[in-house]
């Protein structure tokens, strides 16, 4: 009897780089689990690395290349990508063509395709949807460090006595790490103070919360780096020893007291001298800063703001004390450390740096050596639609979807005249406009390396066959580069670019560069395979070890020292009018990524939110006639998306939250980035994906309505559509402002069904209620539902009936709304990990559960990646045990317990409604 086969892998989402153990069994089907003995991780995933056995289905699969939609072979595919490239490298230049490629592809891949176009093509038009949430930590760390080093590690998480989290949701975004900060909180009192405009479920277990005007980051810093002086927390030894600039970066700060700080950010001065002093009053302090820092067009100064207070205090790089950027994808580490930004070399060398060119270009051998930045991600496209990029190759991203203006975007690829998109999806808002695409591995099927947000290097291990005709993409990019005439691109397999990649990090180094793995440069295939996590720099020769970076000084600036940069707010030209009276924020949430091209096939991960909302203060909601649940219109001076309402008193008054993650694969109108505005960084290029003036108004819809499917809908005929996968099926939130002539023909076409379904109907023209329900035999094929106002139903119900067989009086409960009688309906999903629904906590609550460990102990919801723990305790503020009051039973004719809020079943894709209520 054959054993299942287990294989040690990394987690495909976030950079914390969670080990993963994915088991084959014998029938070919996979479970995951965490790895115990990763060092990220230790045994824990969250909801998405939870779930990841379920992505694994081949529908929707690009499993074949593809020349203008028609199949195609590889030879013909990739003979005709090179002589694209190539004739239009030749007519107009090699800055005609471009590489946009992905944190989410592997280091090996990266890396071959930084070779290709900046050591062989001879441009640096090679960019990274890293430039959108880490190039301004990049930037920072340049400027302050001379090279991309991140001087803390995980272990600082558990030794400090102060986090302080600025623009960071870390509960939600990275909630294995938040885990770890709260079990040391338990153990030692670590003391947590959040900045962030939003009351986020990191704020909700903060000490103190800094809820700042947005984008006002640097005052608060300025602010801070002046008290920090004037309380005398210099250590003036380590300045003087090791950072130069301290006195200019003090003199920008001067003007900066409480009083100024406080009117720049909209902080009490009681708050702000609090913050001042606790930090003041604690050596180790770790500051962790994320994309509210980074994805801003004053991005790099903010994070210069934070590094200057450590190096001025010298808290880096010792136990418990650091800035501490953490990365948003996979491998965008990875990608760094191979130059895959348009303005970086490989192997942390600077592009700008002539010796560091000719140095690179002489261990490739390479015939035309990019000597000038390329351009960022948003010139990029600029330049494709203005057609000076007349060929560009997209790996693993959607940037239709992902860049701000992304309608430009759009406009820019209907426009290319040849466009080629490697990607293991057929259907992504991008993959529309190729000319060219590619089937590549996806995650299970890739073999390599990626780095997480702590230097750490981690095996991506193959369990699972390559489908169709995927293949690699640093196959992929080999093989184009061979057809291009380039030598320098025959690679047996990962390993031996890993050992190229090594060994450049160690050419002509002796310690010179930071980044040093010359340790793996003759690793063998055997090795590679079994290569266990490690934390980089590993240079030749050295013992393996853990690894902080400038507790004893050692920049990489040409003295040695570091860089205390002076920087003062910028001015910007974004404001808000009367027309735009409001900021758009926009954001991951907790059981989604980037554009549900992985975690949209996942059921379970739809269940907390289940369509695309915008959460929004009561007061701004109420100022404009916006009711809870209800549908609104989000714009811009961009573009518009229509969501569901999400009123939440933790909102900021005159901010709105739109969640990044839908595109027009799964709602009608719902791409949050085609309202964010291009200005960037200057320095980093990373655009302001925080703060875009915008307007809010309800969406008027004459009907509203729920369906189920057994079929996934092709052709959604309304205004407003949210898509999200069932068990055994889909689920559909409908509106529109015109009701079709016939709801059973409309219905029909929803369910792709013909004339053989059975159909019961019901309805009431008067009162405008619509039900219907079709079978083919005892399957429920579809099921619709229409109401004036949004449909008050329990979608549980509706949606587990699609799993189920029906005759008899079994069809008429479809019909009536209550589909899987048998089992109770669980609510809105709050436990994504363990499917623990809103009633059943409040259940447990009601029954005794008096805390979120008595909950856990009772449903374990909150006993995994704990990012659902925030809810749980607000359902416990708000629900009295035994208090005899359900708010969950109220109907939609009944939805004033809460001044107004809609019952939580109505609709459970906002199940954070259930805790607002």
């Amino acid at each position: 009897m054959q054993e299942p086969v287990i294989t040690r892998t990394t987690c495909p989402y976030c950079g914390v780089g969670c080990g993963v153990l994915a088991t084959r069994a014998p029938d070919g089907t996979v479970s995951v689990a965490g790895d115990p003995e990763h060092p990220a991780n230790f045994g824990r995933l969250c909801s998405k690395g939870s779930a990841l056995a379920e992505t694994l289905g081949l529908d929707d699969r690009l499993l074949h290349p593809e020349i203008k939609g028609k199949r195609a072979g590889w030879d013909e595919a990739l003979d005709l990508v090179a002589e694209t490239f190539a004739t239009t490298i030749a007519k107009h230049g090699p800055d005609s063509v471009a590489l946009y490629v992905s944190g989410q592809i592997l280091t090996e891949d990266y890396y071959l395709a930084n070779k290709l176009m900046k050591g062989y093509v001879g441009s640096a038009n090679i960019d990274t949807n890293s430039r959108l949430c880490m190039a301004s930590a990049v930037a920072a760390h340049r400027r302050a460090f001379g090279t991309d080093t991140v001087p803390a590690t995980y272990a600082d998480l558990e030794e400090a006595d102060l986090i302080v989290f600025v623009g960071s949701n870390f509960a939600w975004c990275h909630p294995v790490l938040f885990q770890r900060v709260l079990a040391a909180r338990e153990k030692k009192g670590t003391r947590l103070i959040v900045v962030d405009p939003r009351r986020t479920a990191t704020a909700e277990s903060a000490d103190l919360h800094l809820s700042l005007e947005p984008d006002s980051d640097v005052p608060l810093f300025l602010g801070l780096l002046k008290s920090l002086e004037a309380a005398g927390c210099r250590d003036a030894a380590y300045t003087s020893a090791h950072v130069n600039g301290a006195e200019d970066a003090l003199s920008a700060a001067a003007p900066f007291s409480i009083a100024r700080v406080a009117e720049a950010t909209g902080l009490s001065q009681a708050d702000l001298a609090a913050f001042y002093a606790e930090f003041a009053a604690t050596e180790k302090v770790v500051t962790i800063f994320s994309m509210g820092v980074n994805q801003s067009d004053s991005g790099t100064d903010k994070a210069n703001a934070i590094i200057n207070c450590h190096l001025l205090t010298g808290r880096i790089g010792k136990p418990g004390a650091s800035p501490f950027s953490i990365t948003g994808q996979p491998n965008a580490m990875g990608g760094r450390e191979v130059g895959g930004l348009a303005n970086m070399l490989a192997a942390h060398m600077n592009l700008e740096d002539a010796a560091a060119r000719a140095r690179v270009q002489r261990f490739w051998a390479s015939p035309a050596m990019a000597d000038k930045p390329g351009l960022k991600a948003v010139e990029m496209f600029e330049a494709v639609r203005a057609g000076r990029i007349k060929a560009i190759w997209i790996m693993s991203t959607n940037p239709v979807d992902s860049l701000p203006q992304a309608d430009r975007v759009r406009e820019a690829l209907e426009l290319c005249p040849f466009v080629v998109v490697s990607d293991a999806i057929r259907h992504t808002d991008t993959t529309a406009y190729a000319h060219v695409l590619l089937p590549a591995t996806a995650w299970g099927e890739k073999d390599g390396t990626v780095t997480n947000s702590e230097r750490r290097i981690s095996r991506q291990r193959a369990f699972l066959p390559q489908p169709g005709e995927a293949k690699p993409d640093w196959w992929q990019i080999a093989e184009v580069a061979k057809r291009m005439g380039f030598s320098g691109f025959d690679y047996p397999s990962p390993a031996a670019i890993f050992r190229e990649h090594a060994a450049l990090s160690a050419f002509e180094n002796s310690g010179a560069r930071d980044f040093d793995i010359g340790a793996y440069e003759t690793i063998s295939e055997v090795e590679f395979e079994a290569l266990v996590p490690v934390m980089w720099p590993q240079p030749a020769g050295a013992e393996a070890q853990e690894t902080r970076f400038f507790a004893q000084g050692r920049y990489y600036h040409g003295d040695g020292k570091a860089r205390m940069v002076p920087v003062v707010p910028r001015p910007t030209s974004k404001a808000r009018s009367e027309r735009y009276p409001l900021w758009l924020n926009t954001g991951r949430i907790r059981d989604q990524w980037h554009t549900m091209t992985r975690t949209g096939k996942a059921p379970r991960l739809l269940g907390h939110y289940g369509e695309p909302f915008c959460e929004l203060h009561p007061e701004d909601a109420a100022a404009q006639g916006i009711e809870a649940a209800g549908l609104m219109r989000v714009e811009s001076a961009h573009g518009a998306a229509i969501v569901r309402a999400l009123l939440s008193e933790k909102a900021r008054k005159g901010s709105v939250f739109l969640p990044l993650h839908w595109t027009d694969q799964f709602a009608a109108k719902a791409r949050a980035d085609a309202l964010v505005n291009a200005a960037v960084d200057p320095i980093s290029g990373e655009p302001g994906y925080k703060r875009t003036p915008c307007a809010i108004a309800p969406a008027a819809m004459a009907w509203h309505g729920f369906a189920v499917s057994a079929r996934k809908p092709q052709a959604v005929a309304s205004e407003y559509w949210a898509l999200s996968p069932a068990a055994e099926g889909w689920r559909v939130e409908l509106a529109g402002s015109t009701a079709p002539e016939d709801w059973q023909t409309y219905a029909a076409t929803l369910f792709g069904l013909g004339g053989d379904a059975e159909w019961l109907a019901y309805q009431d023209r008067e009162a405008g209620l619509v039900r219907l329900a079709a079978f083919e035999g005892e399957k429920l094929m579809g099921a619709l539902f229409v109401s004036p106002q949004p449909v008050a139903l329990a979608r549980g119900f509706v949606t587990e009936a699609l799993a189920e067989r029906h005759s008899g009086m079994a069809r008429y409960r479809v019909l009536a709304g209550q589909g899987g009688a048998g089992s109770p309906d669980h609510g809105a999903i709050i436990c994504a990990c363990f499917q623990v629904g809103v009633k059943q906590i409040i259940a447990a609550i009601e029954a005794g559960a008096a805390s979120v460990e008595a909950i856990g102990a009772a449903l374990k919801a909150g006993t995994n990646c704990g990012s659902c723990k925030s809810d749980i305790r607000t359902l416990l503020a708000k629900t009295p045990p035994s208090s005899g009051e359900r708010p969950d039973r109220c109907t939609h004719a009944d939805n004033d317990h809460d001044g107004g809020q809609r019952p939580f079943d109505l609709t459970p894709g906002l199940a954070r409604e259930a805790v607002e209520a």
